[in-house]
């Protein structure tokens, strides 16, 4: 395996910044050198005076829709826009066709991932109302967790068996991920504007239906069963004001047994949005409003929120396009999810050493993965470099998900992604791909 010299960079690590230059050699990072650039037997050098050299991505919630829903995505498609967006890692979702729930359909997605993607990858096992016997034969080294839909969303997988849930709670040998909305709040609400728009509801009420009622009504009941089993959570995707008193930030991310996370579009878009590119941000949870979005803003500073993820989700135009009842939610985001992240740390509303945090390093903690997240000597080198001063806007020309559009067309960021690094390989430089060698996947020490 060839050797990579990185010098001159500006390294954001562990909460510090500083200049240096890394040796990265057999998928390693080999050496940290803060006082002299490496030269000496190497196969490629890449000068980094100006640029920000930060550990890789790791999205803990994607859809790439492969199996069976690949005319929206697709492992090879999505994970190739990932690692344009500085995304080394992913964790992807169980609502595909087939079902991720069993741990032959789990063994199916990663022989599919060992061939098409460009990136490393892990899977969740999904839980129904009746699997608890392929939940506790999960293997806590080499799956990511267990996801639960608490509340229906793409799919059919809704868990709202009580006897189910008390037993995934109990057993589960693993992490358990939850989407959390009440259903019963949701089709009384939807019911409701139905009468009220005479089933033409235009997307602004989107957050009104899948209300943050809703969204606190069943985070609350999934914080209760996780207190009562003393079982590892984490809440995906939160929205909401309300939900923030459910978590706390007294405790170091390696103990707590409660964690929540925050996707990039609850934090950049709010209701006022929904008049102007409503279908675009149709996504379950709801984008509410402006109060939630400074709360969630908050929350993630003041550490109650643990970890920023994507909720990737593509669907097709066409399927957008839909009327309100029958547009699909969700979009895509990995392309652009770090440098929407990078335009608000230069708006003065995150620090850098902040994303890398949330992104990059409490990911690994949260999952215990090992020996990435971090630039360290001897850790996998998942390196990703950063031009902080390009322009970059994005369009059609140069979005690269499989669905063809993005929540950010026309929008202009102030930082690109000029390298990703995966396993001490070069996959993209300056828009082109190394696919020679595919990514790994991610093992947990657990």
């Amino acid at each position: 395996m060839s050797a990579i010299a990185i010098n001159n960079a500006t390294i954001i690590n562990e909460g510090k910044h500083f200049l240096g230059s890394i040796l990265v050699k057999n998928g390693l990072i080999e050496s940290i050198s803060f006082n002299k650039t490496f030269t000496n037997n190497v196969n490629k050098i890449i000068d980094a005076q100006g640029k920000f050299l930060i550990p890789g991505v790791i999205d803990d919630q994607v859809h790439f829709r492969e199996p069976g829903l690949t005319h929206k995505g697709d492992i090879y498609s999505e994970s190739k826009a990932a690692v344009a967006g500085g995304i080394t890692s992913f964790m992807d979702m169980p609502n595909t066709n087939p079902q991720t729930i069993t741990l032959e359909e789990l063994d199916k997605k990663h022989e599919i991932a060992s061939m098409q993607s460009l990136a490393n990858y892990s899977f969740y096992l999904g839980a129904t109302n009746n699997n608890i016997h392929e939940i506790s034969k999960a293997d806590p080294r080499k799956v990511c967790g267990i996801k639960v839909f608490m509340g229906s969303s793409t799919g059919n997988m809704l868990v709202d068996n009580a006897e189910a849930l008390d037993m995934i709670f109990r057993t589960s040998p693993v992490l358990v991920a939850t989407h959390c909305e009440d259903e019963e709040t949701i089709k009384r609400n939807t019911s409701y504007y139905n009468k009220v728009y005479n089933k033409d509801i235009p997307f602004s009420c989107h957050p009104l239906i899948r209300s943050a009622e809703a969204c606190y009504l069943s985070s609350n009941l999934a914080v209760k069963l996780a207190k009562q089993y003393k079982t590892r959570l984490h809440i995906l995707h939160l929205s909401t004001e309300k939900e923030m008193d459910l978590l706390s930030n007294d405790t170091p991310l390696s103990k707590k047994l409660i964690t929540g996370e925050v996707c990039v579009h609850h934090l950049w878009f709010s209701d006022k949005d929904y008049n102007n590119i409503g279908w675009r941000i149709k996504w379950n949870p709801a984008i509410k409003t402006s109060n939630d979005r400074e709360a969630l803003i908050e929350g993630l500073i003041n550490n109650k929120l643990d970890v920023v993820a994507t909720d990737h989700a593509p669907h097709t135009l066409k399927e957008k396009r839909n009327p309100y009842l029958t547009c699909p939610s969700g979009g895509p985001m990995v392309q652009h999810s770090l440098i929407a992240m990078l335009e608000m740390v230069r708006k003065g509303i995150f620090t850098i050493e902040l994303v890398v945090e949330k992104m990059c390093h409490a990911p690994a903690e949260l999952f215990k993965i090992e020996r990435r997240g971090y630039i360290r000597e001897g850790y996998y080198a998942d390196l990703v470099l950063i031009d902080p001063d390009t322009i970059m806007k994005v369009t059609k020309d140069n979005i690269l998900y499989k669905c063809g559009w993005s929540p950010f067309e026309n929008e202009t960021f102030s930082h690109r992604i000029t390298h990703t690094i995966i396993n001490g390989r070069l996959v993209y430089e300056n828009g082109l791909f190394d696919e020679s060698v595919k990514g790994t996947a991610l093992c947990f020490s657990r």
